[in-house]
């Protein structure tokens, strides 16, 4: 049975086009003719059935049509263009592996480990993608993700394999010098802090807020008993990294996965400000298309898993 599947010559000449909305420059661009490029499209529209651009007096405009055909092919026509290169760089061995992940993540926890499957895997490629949204395996060209979320938002994944990574339990955390600016009694005879603040003393430094969760110091405050009546005010950074080195630069004190913290901590340029934890009601997950399995995929979890399971081994040295 034939594919429902349009020439790709076509799909690359539609999409130069529609990307400049000129079949001149898309001609330019492909290094052909305008009247090859008009072919192309009109063998297209006459293969789908209906108009993806209007003419007008000053070129031509997407229809409606058009622009929801590009949004959805030029992602594909990339894939097919990476695969092509992938599969030619790597002379037919090994492969690629596509990976969206959350930032901080990305940049704390993961990039420093990378190194170690690329030692045991060097004929895998590994490309990442950052997003701090949901990743649908419909509309993006991923092959696994690595993702935090509640339990309720995995189970809702449709078509989604998923191994649990570890829990986002965090933790207060800010400069020494913060504290000391605002409790030099606690600073002890060799600089270091005599004792963790309570939740009354942490309420008189300034806070540092997190766009994407906006209530994480209001439920921190809840779970030490504390009622701290301006919560919810404070600066705001979209991303965990960003709040990091806002309280590094003594900006105030932020509440951040510990696990994502290794290097300050172990520097000094981060200090546990308090022993209260907010036991996160989010983790982290490793997740891929069920039905899109490959040994790739299977040599990667395997790693992954063995990895967080040595972090989480010297972590709670």
């Amino acid at each position: 049975m034939r594919r429902m599947i349009p020439s790709l010559q076509s799909l690359i000449c539609f999409e130069a086009a529609a990307k400049h909305l000129s079949y001149t420059f898309a001609a330019q661009e492909l290094h052909l003719t305008q009247s090859a490029i008009s072919r192309q499209v009109q063998q297209l529209e006459d293969f789908l059935g209906l108009n993806l651009f209007n003419r007008t007096r000053h070129g031509v405009e997407l229809t409606q049509a058009g622009e929801h055909y590009y949004k959805n092919i030029k992602a594909h026509l990339l894939g097919i263009e990476q695969s092509t290169l992938d599969l030619m760089s790597h002379k037919g061995l090994g492969g690629t592996l596509k990976l969206g992940v959350v930032p901080t993540f990305a940049t704390r926890w993961l990039l420093p480990r990378l190194y170690k499957f690329n030692e045991i895997y060097p004929e895998i490629t590994i490309h990442l993608e950052t997003s701090t949204k949901p990743f649908l395996f419909s509309e993006h060209i991923f092959d696994a993700a690595i993702y935090t979320g509640t339990p309720a938002q995995i189970e809702n994944w449709p078509g989604a394999k998923v191994h649990y990574l570890m829990n986002e339990d965090v933790v207060p955390v800010c400069s020494a010098e913060l504290i000391f600016k605002h409790f030099p009694e606690l600073r002890g005879p060799s600089g270091d802090l005599r004792r963790s603040l309570t939740a009354e003393e942490i309420a008189t430094l300034p806070l540092l807020q997190q766009t994407t969760r906006p209530y994480i110091w209001k439920e921190w405050f809840e779970v030490s008993g504390y009622e701290h009546p301006f919560a919810l005010e404070g600066q705001r950074h979209e991303l965990f990294s960003m709040l990091a080195v806002a309280a590094i630069h003594h900006m105030g004190v932020a509440l951040i996965p510990q696990k994502l913290l290794e290097k300050e901590l172990r520097s000094g340029d981060l200090i546990i400000a308090s022993e209260i934890k907010l036991k996160g009601s989010r983790a982290y997950y490793f997740v891929y298309a069920e039905q899109q399995q490959t040994p790739l995929i299977a040599k990667f979890v395997e790693w992954l898993l063995t990895e967080v399971e040595q972090s989480q081994s010297t972590f709670l040295k």
